[in-house]
């Protein structure tokens, strides 16, 4: 089993018509063993950028204190929020600094940009970074992640739309992954409010 594989996780991020949903599973796992079911694997970084880390736990909370450290000390620096694209440049240097030996996480970044753009990324351990238009997906249940997005995804969704394929999306998908899964956790993002909802799995 990979490092990456031992906590299990699910991540998916996709856009809307001036919006955008990032999404996670809420298992913490040990290999098979679950350890928590209300684990948080998705951020605020500020109320348009928001941070998704799958792979390995310690690092996942490590990685996330030091990017939140370097985005208050921009704050202070700029008085002004980091820019979605921006921020995916500092993970990725802050990734590719630590490249021989690597925290152990995949991102998922999804924010809204200039005219309230939405802008997703993901990259892997050191930090290459993988743009999309549509949807970025990361962790465990990435397979079936993939194939589920790609039958479902429409462009220009409104947010109720958006929810209901992303929701739908990761809960088929966690189903098909032994490692994720245990409902599910999505932020739908728009210019002027963000909505947190919690899933339950089909199985509670």
């Amino acid at each position: 089993m990979s490092i990456f594989e031992y906590n299990g996780s699910a991540l998916v991020a996709m856009v809307g018509k001036n919006c955008f949903a990032i999404a996670s599973d809420r298992r913490l796992g040990v290999q098979l063993q679950t350890i928590a079911t209300d684990f948080q694997r998705i951020s605020k970084i500020h109320d348009r950028l928001f941070l998704g880390l799958s792979g390995l736990a310690t690092d996942a909370q490590t990685l996330y204190q030091r990017l939140l450290f370097r985005h208050k000390l921009y704050q202070l620096r700029e008085e002004r929020d980091m820019k979605p694209e921006t921020f995916a440049n500092l993970v990725s240097a802050l990734l590719y600094e630590k490249r021989f030996g690597p925290y152990f996480c995949q991102p998922v970044i999804a924010g809204l940009g200039d005219e309230d753009k939405p802008f997703i990324c993901t990259m892997d351990s050191i930090g290459a970074k993988e743009l999309a238009k549509d949807f970025v997906v990361a962790g465990t249940a990435s397979e079936s992640l993939y194939g589920a997005c790609e039958s479902m995804f429409k462009e220009d969704m409104e947010p109720e739309e958006l929810f209901e394929t992303v929701s739908q999306a990761l809960l088929s998908s966690v189903d098909r992954d032994c490692l994720s899964g245990w409902g599910g956790h999505v932020y739908v993002v728009t210019p002027t409010e963000v909505k947190e909802r919690i899933l339950k799995g089909r199985m509670d």
